[in-house]
């Protein structure tokens, strides 16, 4: 049975971070996942916690009875620019130290590229991981990647190129499934392409920003390079779970108990407690159906 843990996202607002494992095990979760959060490790910046406050969070999960199920870092490793580059692999070094010092085995991410300029985003990503793949490999951390809506690669098939590519066992595949219509709509193919590669998922609803002839969403003017996608509660959109979870039981991933399956829904803060067990309730059901 897969890990089930909640990213408290919902709650940053309201708690503050050595709140959350309560908050989580309040819920009925067994499990979160520690999304940046700008007391520990915040979006694009440097790791803001010290080793003192690694351990108190640490203590506050073992209080509360929860584990940390994976560590997510959001950072420029591959901005097209060296400079951009170079400073997210100083923060890299630091989230693993972070991750291993949580006892954590996990970390889950985003290439955090750019679409406009892929061909330099790729090829920042491979310096990057030159460096950092030796170190993610002595750790015995495991780095999972989603390839963004707005990133360098946002199709799912080749993001797994590019992942396969890197030629380690250390670095897999993470499917959101709120994603699926940036990855290419295609799921059933990504996934079963994906296979063991595929350790962590995100459950999330969206609807198809494609349908009505590209015109569900509009801005203005038209042509804005913008990514439309929600983190909806499951069955309140267009991806179709039933195939989500056939595809993860076909592929092994419901029978690991190192996998993780991550409720990841940020658009219902005001009934952020009944969506989290909601949320609780429909990934077991999914899991073991």
């Amino acid at each position: 049975m897969p890990k089930i843990a909640l990213d408290p996202t919902p709650y940053h607002h309201d708690l503050s971070l050595l709140e959350f494992p309560q908050k989580v095990a309040d819920l009925g979760y067994e499990y979160l996942q520690l999304t940046p959060h700008k007391d520990f490790i915040p979006f694009y910046r440097h790791p803001t916690a010290d080793d003192d406050l690694v351990d108190a969070f640490a203590a506050a999960c073992t209080t509360a009875g929860v584990q940390v199920a994976s560590v997510l870092p959001v950072l420029r490793w591959a901005g097209p620019d060296k400079e951009a580059r170079e400073a997210a692999v100083k923060k890299w070094k630091r989230v693993i130290e972070i991750t291993k010092r949580l006892g954590v085995d996990t970390i889950n991410t985003e290439f955090s590229g750019r679409p406009e300029r892929a061909e330099e985003s790729e090829d920042q990503f491979h310096w990057a991981m030159e460096e950092l793949l030796p170190i993610i490999e002595d750790s015995g951390i495991r780095v999972l990647i989603d390839p963004h809506p707005d990133d360098f690669v946002e199709d799912g098939l080749e993001a797994l190129r590019v992942i396969r590519g890197l030629n380690s066992k250390s670095i897999g595949f993470v499917y959101v499934a709120c994603h699926t219509f940036h990855y290419g709509g295609n799921m059933d193919e990504i996934i079963d392409a994906a296979g063991d590669s595929l350790q962590l998922v995100h459950v999330a609803d969206a609807y198809d920003h494609h349908r009505s002839h590209g015109l569900r969403y509009i801005t203005n003017p038209p042509g804005n390079p913008v990514r439309v996608h929600q983190h909806l509660p499951v069955g309140q959109a267009d991806v179709d779970f039933d195939a989500f979870w056939a595809a993860l039981d076909r592929v092994g991933f419901t029978a690991r108990e190192d996998t993780v399956a991550v409720s990841s829904v940020f658009a219902e803060d005001e009934n952020a407690d009944q969506v989290s067990r909601f949320q609780l309730d429909t990934i077991k059901k999914g899991l073991t159906r």
